[in-house]
Parts: C-alpha cells; structure tokens; sequence
C-alpha cells in the first residue's frame, strides 16, 4: 500500500526518501462533501448518491470532524437486522477516527493508514475543523 503514485523510471528508494519530507498538505484532496453526524443512514446515502461520492465527511454539531464513513460501511449498517430509519451516522462512527493535519509528513499519514488499514484519512486544522482528506492514489 502507498500513499502516491510513483513516477515511472523513479528508483523506490528515492519516492520512499520523499515520502519523509513531503507533507499532507501537498497530497491532500478537497474536502468534498460534509454532514452532521445526526443525519440518518438513509439520508447520507442520498447525498452521497446525488454527489457521486464513496465517502463522506462526517462533523459533530461543533463544525468539527468526526470521521469518515464509506458508501460500503453505510450499506452494511442499512442491510443489518438491527438498522431502522433513525440509526444516525453518529451511531456507525463510534469514536472519533484518526487524523491527519496539513503539517502531518507523508511517512507518518502512510504509517497510520497501514496500521489502521484505512484507504482514506480526514485531514484537520489546529481546531479540528476538516479540510480535506488524503486518499490512497488508484
């Protein structure tokens, strides 16, 4: 698994030497779509379908990030036994995930991701507010 996609011809040594220096600001993606954490499962699957996105930013009533879930994790919770229509995104969260910030280096974000297996990182500001996310280059 790694962060960013190596140029052809580049030795793996030098992109792994880069990876030491280069911060999360440099790499990261827009933040994309946001939501409360009281929204229903149902309704983040909407918005999630009307952005045409696979994950959401999920922020407390704070404005501050509270993770992140997956089309795929939203799925399972609506297909599970004990889902009904008011199960919230705060009830899937659990407590708060990881966080990368702007400052965070490439090698620290890569280590957190591989130990957490996690495609997607939230990236936040001193406060906690999200600004973007790093995601496994496809």
């Amino acid at each position: 698994m790694t962060l960013v996609q190596m140029e052809p011809g580049t030795a793996h040594a030098d992109a792994h030497a880069d990876l030491g220096h280069r911060r999360v600001a440099d790499v990261m993606e827009a933040a994309g779509p946001q939501v409360c954490d009281d929204m229903t499962v149902e309704v983040a699957l909407a918005v999630m379908a009307g952005a045409r996105a696979d994950r959401l930013l999920v922020c407390d009533e704070e404005g501050l990030c509270a993770g992140l879930v997956t089309h795929a994790q939203l799925t399972t919770v609506s297909d599970s036994a004990a889902y009904t229509d008011r199960t919230r995104l705060r009830d899937v969260l659990g407590q708060r995930g990881p966080c990368a910030t702007p400052m965070t280096t490439m090698a620290e974000a890569e280590h957190a991701m591989r130990y957490r297996r996690l495609d997607a990182l939230p990236v936040v500001d001193e406060r906690g507010s999200a600004l973007g996310i790093l995601a496994l280059a496809r």
